[in-house]
């Protein structure tokens, strides 16, 4: 089934910032002149290299293998014979998962004393037997619901955890809402849309501060909503919306079933954006006249997971 291994790798900080300041001299002296530890910058860098040629090693199976670096993976092809190997943090799964298609992700997690790893169920010391399980076609793969947002013109952009639709800035974004047969025009601070995999994260922020506002006005804390990563809904949520003689607040959240579709029509002459995963560089444009239509992505992430003990 597999022909070749793809590894996603990340930089380190340390990495970014000598490319910010052009020496590794010039990086430590601002760092440590504005009180910042140096150190622990190049002890997490190590870790992560050590990490790096651990599974190098790991992973000589006699497949070929590829290291594509996470900047350029919106523009790598993926093919039908990859099989995905990610090194980094949580959010380099998520990022891969948008691009990847429908081939398996295995998520090795470089540095354990600090990162979560959610979503990465490995080590460098496990990728080998993780990815012979999944060569061999005895693998356990969990299918993730992704996010879609499209564009009359065509656009697309998938999210993994969550999609925000509003203005670049601060200031309010204008649009046109609709949603189960109900429509109208608003000023917010933004929607977002969260999948089950981001029903824990962004989204999960947004229902508590609810709670904490409606509680601190006398009423009954608000439900915690959390979804499966494989439930094929989605949920909304509108950002602080403001009541005017020109916009309402009548739909601030709600579920899309199945099938359903979230309708935003812009009102912004300039500034509309729409960005996935918090990651504000990678966008589309949403400015007056553009309308997105957001659901449920017809494509899975496949995440490589651990066999149940």
């Amino acid at each position: 089934m597999f022909e070749k291994l793809v590894v996603v790798t990340r930089r380190t900080r340390l990495e970014e910032l000598i490319e910010r300041f052009n020496t590794r001299g010039q990086a430590r002296f601002v760092l440590e002149h504005a009180g910042g530890d140096f150190a622990e910058y190049e002890r997490e860098h190590d870790t992560y290299h050590r990490a790096l040629d651990r599974l190098r090693r790991e992973l000589d199976l006699g497949l070929p293998r590829q290291l594509v670096a996470r900047a350029l993976a919106p523009t790598f092809h993926f093919d039908a014979g990859d099989l995905i190997v990610t090194l980094g943090q949580d959010g380099l799964v998520a990022n891969t998962a948008t691009y990847a298609g429908s081939q398996p992700i295995i998520g090795v997690n470089p540095d354990p004393a600090r990162i979560d790893g959610i979503l990465l169920p490995f080590g460098p010391a496990e990728a080998r037997a993780a990815v012979a399980r999944v060569l061999d076609g005895r693998g356990t793969t969990r299918a993730v619901t992704l996010a879609e947002a499209m564009l009359g013109d065509g656009q697309r952009l998938l999210a993994f955890n969550d999609l925000f639709i509003g203005a670049r800035t601060h200031v309010s974004a204008r649009y046109r809402i609709r949603a189960a047969g109900r429509d109208e025009s608003q000023s917010s601070s933004g929607v977002l849309v969260s999948t089950g995999a981001g029903s824990t994260g962004w989204m999960s922020s947004v229902f508590n501060m609810a709670s904490g506002v409606t509680a601190f006005g006398g009423g009954q804390p608000g439900h915690d909503f959390r979804l499966d990563w494989e439930d094929d809904r989605l949920l909304y949520a509108v950002r602080e919306p403001f009541v005017s003689r020109h916009s309402s607040a009548a739909i601030v959240a709600g579920l899309l079933e199945h099938g359903e579709m979230l309708l935003l029509e812009s009102q912004m002459p300039s500034g509309g954006v729409i960005f996935r995963d918090g990651m504000e560089a990678d966008f589309l444009h949403f400015s007056s006249g553009a309308v997105a239509r957001v659901r449920a992505a017809e494509q899975r992430a496949v995440l490589v997971i651990r066999e149940a003990a």
